[in-house]
């Protein structure tokens, strides 16, 4: 799934808008996010993995690398 398919799927499950995302993500770095400026990383593929872990972070989840070659019977 890409990066912003996945991104506004999970703000839809929390009922937050990405108007409401950018400007809770504005707050919580002090950077300049906005509704368009978030739309167009997420259109280009630029999210970088510290957005996506403050992304996950305001929207109640938790991002976690999982090694694939442990065996988790």
């Amino acid at each position: 799934m890409q990066a912003r398919n996945m991104i506004k799927s999970l703000a839809a499950l929390r009922c937050v808008t990405l108007t409401k995302l950018a400007e809770m993500m504005a707050q919580a770095t002090g950077k300049p996010y906005t509704f368009k400026s978030l739309v167009g990383k997420m259109q280009r593929g630029t999210v970088s993995l510290d957005e996506a872990y403050l992304i996950a972070d305001l929207l109640g989840y938790k991002l976690e690398f999982v090694d694939k070659n442990t065996n988790n019977n």
